[in-house]
């Protein structure tokens, strides 16, 4: 009997990570060429796609325990893309971003087509067709948004691949133009660092006059969606902004639901 995909993603891993860590490291290299070296000493089949392999563990299952205990304290490992085929795992401060359990929602009106909502295919998909029809990004950011591409892939400089979820075009009142790469989440993927520090590299390279403004989006609820905008800092992927929308039928924002609205300073 084939065993379960993350069990045997995880023992792949940590052969990998037993092959190169040493005490004290807070970077470890390894190569996709690696993977098949790590089944054939397992005895185990090597998985069809080996990008899936790395997928699961940077957006939805978490480290093997006997990889994350090895990480320096208040630390947690990152896998980041090192070129063509290479892969290192980093120790940073965070490696995943979660909605806040504690801020307020905003209600609004759920402008999204009945029949677009009865055939979404899946979270992902729905979730960039809710922050489409409902103008989601304009909303957060405060500027006027229109989606240029979505799951647009390309290479960065250091040759790994990457793909966004959606590139939105904003412009503002002075005529400023910028670009928001968007990465959506539903379902058990989460929000990960990489992928954003990836965002920030693709705008470098395919907008290098546009103004980066990276952003997330991910389903708290079926009708409750976060989205985040981030800064790059020295420390790191920092969350700017953070804003919890709820999707309701127009009657139930209330009069005095919009006073309070009104009445907010940001």
């Amino acid at each position: 009997m084939e065993e379960k995909e993350p069990n045997r993603y995880a023992r792949i891993l940590e052969v990998i990570f037993r092959k190169h860590f040493r005490k004290g490291a807070s970077e470890i290299e390894f190569q996709r060429a690696e993977f098949s070296q790590a089944a054939n000493e397992l005895g185990i089949t090597l998985p069809k796609n080996l990008g899936d392999v790395l997928y699961s563990f940077r957006y939805r299952a978490l480290l093997p325990k006997s990889i994350t205990s090895k990480a320096p304290k208040g630390y947690e490992w990152i896998i980041r893309p090192a070129g063509k085929g290479k892969y290192k795992l980093v120790a940073v401060k965070q490696a995943n971003i979660v909605p806040s359990t504690v801020l307020t929602e905003t209600k609004l009106p759920d402008a999204t087509p009945g029949v677009i909502a009865k055939y979404s295919m899946n979270d992902e998909q729905s979730l960039l067709a809710k922050l489409r029809y409902n103008r989601l990004i304009d909303i957060f950011t405060g500027l006027t948004c229109y989606s240029l591409q979505n799951h647009l892939r390309t290479t960065l400089r250091d040759g790994s691949q990457i793909e966004t979820d959606e590139i939105y075009i904003g412009l503002d009142k002075r005529g400023a133009h910028f670009v928001m790469p968007v990465q959506a989440k539903g379902g058990r993927d989460k929000i990960g660092v990489v992928q954003i520090e990836q965002d920030f590299e693709m705008c470098a390279l395919k907008f290098p006059n546009l103004i980066c403004r990276a952003i997330a989006a991910q389903f708290i609820e079926d009708d409750l969606i976060a989205l985040f905008e981030f800064e790059r800092t020295k420390d790191g992927i920092k969350v700017s902004s953070e804003k919890h929308y709820r999707l309701v039928k127009p009657d139930e924002v209330s009069a005095e639901e919009l006073r309070k609205y009104s009445a907010r300073q940001s």
